[in-house]
């Protein structure tokens, strides 16, 4: 090539490093800029407010250059900007406020979790991990606090919109002046409103609001209301508006709603601190437990221990994780990213993707369609690969665990055999301090005995016995005492000389890791029975959409099915289905959705819309509805009571099992056991001695 065309090339590549590094300089300035932007506009033009709105600005700027912080800055925002629409300024200020009131209950936290653990490296991992679980359970309850409030707030608002609406007689006018009020977290959600039935295409901005809504009641509220606007309101058969009806429909909706949200707010108030506490009371009991009751110590400082805390480690995390889980109170949820998540990251990748595909069943077969059809149960936005890559990667994380578990056990023998004082524990016993200084100075001199045969597998008591003959421990000793002491000191040997892994602990690290590979199944079929519980809430939710929309000219039954889709949850596979299908044959469509469900009030409603195609109007088919909202009403409470109870119970039930099995496994299971070995030792040295 020639010397000029290379120069050429070498200088355009310097020329664009040199553009690329401009333009990374610009983009940096331009953020922050734009994130000093806000700081300015409170200082310049907010007259009047305190200083607090400028930190909390800076505060936001300065967590979201943090490593560890801005994960939570970024998550946080998600939720609060869907509350917050278009509103930058709060949204930030509701994120710094958020991370200000739980930092210092973090730091509080961290120095506690170091003091507990102190010098245990395998509890003080596991609080951290569970720390970080806190941390998501604290800022949930924080911006849980925020959509309750938003949620309450909607009912004063619609309130002022019967009068808005009385004055005016126009809906978006009657919004539009209720809008008015910029202190309230709703007044920007009804603004938002307002601006779509503006529009020049307001059903097309609609469908855009439905997505970045942060309720379903706020969804009805918009739909009603641009309804409403395209057709007029119209007289019901008592003369009330079928609008200001509709409107007081969805506030009932809303009331039972608050009403479930707090009791159930209250029922696990403390579960999730009840079941991630075992955790913290693993080494005071421990430390209890050994100064009261001295022959407990082999126990909590051996192997038996430490298997005992890793199942109290283990439990309390799945307890944690499925309290959590159940608390469920249908907020509004995380926006999580579904584009490109870690697992299409890894599944882009040749040789990942090339192992993954090897699990994966076949289309068409029976573990296929299960799989597929779990996920559509249980409402995972989990494409099936990387659903997969979950289940590989469970399996690797719960083999490697498992393997280094008995790998840290074995050395944990090892280590307790040269540092713990050597003595004959009884349930009689009581040690000074000098006792234990002098079983300690045994346990040093058994040491060197140790460093001596410890490599050698064959050695055998008449070997320890000579070199204990010719060392300066024993030139006094009787042959009683040399017998005695050889014989410990081979038992020691036997410990220190087993301490490695052995072929049937692979296999158990194994068939951990074969649990581990269906842990995701298992958490999957978990969400879909929480998911059944919820099915009778959906269909009344159903019935009072029905019930808002058959009074509306010109609503047919596809219209109904997509305002169904639109809030459904546990059954919007089947009536998504429906809608696609229903061009080619409304019937048919309704049909297929009938035998694909079998929760018998969904069914009546399905044959109501069939009714509703070809024989008789919308508003006949549902008119139970109309003359049945009472008894449909006081029959949502009663199963809203039934929800919580049944969640109560099992949350109760699994939130309280680490706590149980603490007490009685890891306390009160040694004394007993111990004790009574220790009972029947002394008994027979008794005995003997009786002779």
């Amino acid at each position: 090539m020639d010397r000029q065309v290379l120069i050429k090339i070498f200088i355009g590549a310097i020329a664009c490093f040199v553009a690329l590094i401009a333009f990374a300089i610009y983009s940096s300035k331009k953020i922050k800029k734009r994130n000093s932007q806000f700081v300015q506009q409170v200082e310049d033009s907010k007259i009047g407010l305190f200083n607090t709105d400028i930190i909390y600005q800076k505060f936001y700027i300065k967590a979201a250059k943090i490593p560890l912080l801005r994960r939570y800055v970024y998550k946080l925002r998600r939720r609060l900007e869907v509350i917050n629409i278009e509103d930058e300024y709060l949204t930030r200020k509701q994120t710094s406020q958020i991370l200000m009131k739980a930092l210092p209950i973090v730091l509080l936290l961290t120095i506690a979790i170091f003091l507990l653990s102190k010098g245990n490296l395998v509890l003080r991992f596991s609080l951290l991990i569970f720390e970080a679980f806190f941390i998501e359970s604290l800022i949930e309850g924080y911006v849980d606090k925020i959509d309750n409030k938003l949620l309450r707030q909607q009912i004063d608002f619609f309130a002022e919109i019967r009068h808005a609406f009385h004055e005016f007689n126009m809906v978006e006018e009657a919004i539009y002046d209720v809008a008015q009020n910029d202190e309230l977290e709703v007044s920007r959600q009804a603004e938002k409103i307002y601006e779509v039935l503006i529009s020049d295409d307001p059903e097309t901005e609609l469908e855009k609001y439905y997505d970045v809504a942060p309720n379903a009641y706020l969804k009805e509220f918009a739909g009603v209301s641009y309804l409403t606007k395209e057709f007029g309101d119209r007289k019901d058969k008592d003369g009330a508006s079928l609008y200001l009806k509709n409107l007081n429909n969805i506030t009932q909706e809303m009331q039972i709603e608050i009403l479930k949200r707090d009791k159930l707010d209250y029922v696990f108030q403390s579960l999730s601190l009840i079941a991630a506490a075992p955790v913290l009371g693993i080494n005071p009991i421990k430390s209890w437990a050994i100064s009261q009751f001295s022959f407990t110590s082999s126990f909590y400082n051996g192997v038996g221990g430490f298997f005992v805390e890793i199942l109290i480690l283990i439990l309390t995390l799945i307890c944690y994780m499925l309290v959590r889980n159940l608390k469920d109170n249908g907020s509004t949820p995380v926006v999580k990213n579904t584009e490109n998540p870690w697992q299409a990251k890894l599944y882009a990748k040749k040789p990942i993707k090339k192992i993954v595909d090897y699990f994966i069943p076949k289309d068409g077969t029976k573990e296929y369609r299960k799989t597929v059809q779990l996920l559509k149960d249980a409402a995972s936005k989990l494409k099936l690969e990387w659903f997969y890559i979950n289940k590989l990667t469970t399996t690797l994380v719960t083999f490697l665990i498992t393997f280094l578990v008995f790998i840290y056990a074995h050395h944990l023998t090892v280590y307790y055999i040269y540092n713990n004082p050597t003595t004959d524990y009884n349930l009689m016993s009581s040690f000074s301090e000098s006792q234990i200084e002098d079983a300690m100075a045994i346990t040093l001199q058994d040491n060197y005995f140790l460093d001596k045969f410890k490599n050698n597998p064959k050695v055998t008591l008449d070997q320890i016995q000579v070199e204990m003959h010719d060392s300066d421990y024993y030139k006094s000793a009787t042959e009683e005492v040399i017998t005695e002491d050889s014989e410990r000191i081979l038992d020691k040997l036997g410990k220190i000389q087993n301490s490695y892994l052995k072929w049937y602990e692979l296999l158990i690290a194994i068939a951990v890791a074969v649990v581990g590979y269906y842990g995701p199944n298992a958490l999957l079929i978990f969400q879909y029975k929480m998911r059944q519980m919820e099915m009778e809430n959906e269909v009344m939710q159903f019935q009072t959409i029905i019930l808002m929309l058959m009074k509306i000219e010109r609503v047919n039954v596809e219209m109904i099915l997509e305002w169904l889709e639109r809030y459904s949850n546990i059954f919007k596979e089947p009536i998504s289905r429906c809608v696609n299908n229903y061009e080619s044959g409304p019937w048919e469509a309704l049909e297929e959705l009938k035998n694909s469900i079998s929760f018998k009030q969904l069914i009546r409603i399905v044959e109501s819309l069939q009714a509703a195609v070809e024989q008789i109007p919308i508003r006949e088919a549902f008119d139970e509805l109309d003359t049945e909202r009472a008894y449909h009403q006081e029959k949502r409470k009663e199963s809203n009571e039934r929800l919580i109870k049944n969640k109560s119970l099992i949350g109760k039930v699994v939130g309280f099992a680490p706590m149980v099995i603490l007490f009685v496994v890891f306390l009160i299971g040694p004394l007993v056991l111990i004790g009574m070995q220790a009972m029947t030792t002394t008994f027979e040295e008794m005995s003997s001695m009786s002779y």
